[in-house]
Order: structure tokens, then C-alpha cells, then sequence
């Protein structure tokens, strides 16, 4: 049956949502990626950020952390009576004086172990690594209990290995080395596999390269594999420099308490001890705000150095 229409009468137009649809797909392609995201910004936000921000306003009052004592706004007090505490620069230097202690063993060293056992294959090298790495796995305060007995100035196995009576723990000349050896026996192990893991990226053609232009393995070495190696040492520098002073808490906290003499006070146990030991609340968030902002600064000329000499494997 054929439908005639009349001329001049108006033609029906069929309405397609083709253009709704396009506009949903964009909408959904543009939200779904922040979906994914949402639960790790949540968390960053409510245990980073939001911390942060109360940090900073805690930093400008007087307060002795006790629920019924009122808080008062002191402004910038706080940081100026903290920057003229001759404790905060001492700390500060003993913790420049643990990251320079601690960088030989968390970068050089490691390096170079994991340089040398780069030919260990099979299962000796996955029984290797997990023997490097199980210091890593021990929890801090039964590593700072056992090394305590270790280094026991009367019944040690130090001091019967050297027939020494000698107190590292709480002598001010060793204290801040024993702390320091504590947490490179705890961090080695660690930041060899970060080494392993860099070297196991760097292509083997470069080598075959190397060598079928007559370069030795020493030369193959300095100038092609430390090169490419050289993000992953940067790696380790960083994180020494921002997780060493905090790693050491737990060691100083459970052997030392800062002693003696506060020659192992750092700039994290610092700003504790004002909180919990003085209750000066206002001047450890002061402390803490100055920790940020400094490690932030430290945080950005590595990374700033790291794209300016890092080689990459492009």
C-alpha cells in the first residue's frame, strides 16, 4: 500500500538521540578515570592533606594538647621561638649528619652487590635476595631489642667478641653510629633489590653492543651500565633522604630516647618530644610544618636533578 502525500505538506522529521548519546560517552570516558581514582584521592586527602591543613593551623596556637585547656592564637610565635631553640638546629644537623652516614649504604653499596651478583641465576639468586632481604621484615623494636642485647656492654657478644666493656648505646661519641648501623642493616637489603630491579630494565643489547666494539667489562660497566643505572640511584638517594630520619624513630625511641645527651635526637623525634614530653603542642606543629616545607624543597631539586642528569632508556 502506497501512501501519497499531499504537496506542500510538512515532511515528518524522526528524532535521534544520536547526539545525547555522543554527549553520555564523552561525560562517562571523561568521570570514569576519576572513578578509579577516587577511593586513593579519598584517602589522600582525608590522611595527608587534612592533617596538613590542621598542622598549620595548629602551629599558631598555644596549646598543651589537655581537651579542657583552651587554645591560643599565638601567629607566627611559635616559629620564631622555634628557629631561636638551639635543640631544633642541633637535631637538624644530627639529621643532615644520619642521611650522609646512611647514603653509603643505601646507595653505593648496594649498587655495587648488586653489580657483582648480577650473574647469579636460578634459584641461588631467588634464595639470595630473599636472605638480603629478610632484615627489611623484621619489625623495628624487636630489631632495636636484639641489637640492645648484641651490644650489651657486659654480656654482648660485641663485647665478648672484642673483650670490651664499652657502652655503645649510651655513649655520646657512638650512639648516633650504632643508630646509623642499625638502620643500614635494616635498609640494605631493600635497597639492593631496588638496584636488581634497575638492572633487570637496562636492555642486554647495550652490553652485546659494547662488546663487539671491544669495550672490556670494566668500561661496559662505567659507561654504559651506571648511566643507565642512574634513575634508580637517584631513587635511592631520595628515599634515603625523606624515609631514613623517620625509619629511625622506632630505634632511637625503644634504645635511646634521644640520648644520650640528645646526641641521637633528629629532627622527627624532636618534634615528638615537644608534643609529648613538653606538650607543647603549637611548637611541634610548628616544627613538623618546617619539616615539610624543608624535606619538600630537598624533594624537588632531586627530582629536578633526576630529569636533568638521569639517563633514560628511551
Amino acid at each position: 500500500m502506497f501512501v501519497i502525500e499531499a504537496p506542500g505538506s510538512p515532511t515528518p522529521t524522526v528524532v535521534q538521540p544520536v547526539r545525547r548519546r555522543f554527549t553520555r560517552r564523552r561525560v562517562a570516558r571523561f568521570v570514569a578515570p576519576y572513578l578509579y581514582l577516587s577511593p586513593a584521592l579519598l584517602l589522600l586527602v582525608v590522611w595527608t592533606y587534612q592533617p596538613l591543613v590542621q598542622a598549620v593551623q595548629l602551629s599558631t596556637y598555644s596549646w598543651n594538647l589537655l581537651p579542657t585547656a583552651p587554645m591560643t592564637p599565638v601567629g607566627t610565635a611559635n616559629y620564631e621561638r622555634l628557629l631561636d631553640l638551639p635543640s631544633f638546629w642541633g637535631a637538624l644537623g644530627r639529621t643532615g649528619t644520619l642521611i650522609l652516614g646512611l647514603l653509603p649504604f643505601t646507595v653505593v653499596l648496594p649498587v655495587v652487590i648488586a653489580m657483582a651478583s648480577a650473574r647469579v641465576t636460578g634459584r641461588a639468586r631467588t634464595v639470595y635476595q630473599a636472605l638480603v632481604f629478610a632484615p627489611f621484615l623484621v619489625a623495628p623494636v624487636a630489631a632495636a631489642a636484639v641489637w640492645r642485647w648484641l651490644l650489651h656492654p657486659g654480656s654482648g657478644f660485641l663485647a665478648q667478641l672484642t673483650g670490651s666493656d664499652r657502652n655503645w648505646v649510651y655513649e655520646t661519641s657512638t650512639a648516633q653510629a650504632v643508630i646509623i648501623a642499625i638502620t643500614a642493616w635494616h635498609l640494605i637489603g631493600f635497597a639492593m633489590l631496588v638496584a636488581w630491579a634497575g638492572l633487570a630494565g637496562i636492555s642486554g643489547d647495550y652490553d652485546e653492543a659494547g662488546r663487539v666494539d671491544g669495550a672490556s667489562a670494566g668500561q661496559i660497566r662505567r659507561w654504559i651500565t651506571l648511566p643507565l643505572l642512574s634513575p634508580t640511584v637517584l631513587f635511592l638517594v631520595l628515599t634515603t633522604v625523606l624515609l631514613s630520619p623517620t625509619l629511625t624513630f622506632p630505634l632511637i625511641d625503644s634504645m635511646t630516647q634521644g640520648g644520650p645527651a640528645q646526641s641521637t635526637t633528629n629532627i622527627y623525634y624532636l618534634l615528638w618530644d615537644y608534643a609529648f614530653h613538653s606538650f607543647d603542642a603549637g611548637l611541634s606543629a610548628a616544627a613538623g610544618v618546617l619539616l615539610f616545607v624543608g624535606f619538600g624543597l630537598v624533594a624537588a631539586v632531586l627530582v629536578w636533578i633526576s630529569e636533568k642528569v638521569a639517563v633514560h632508556d628511551d
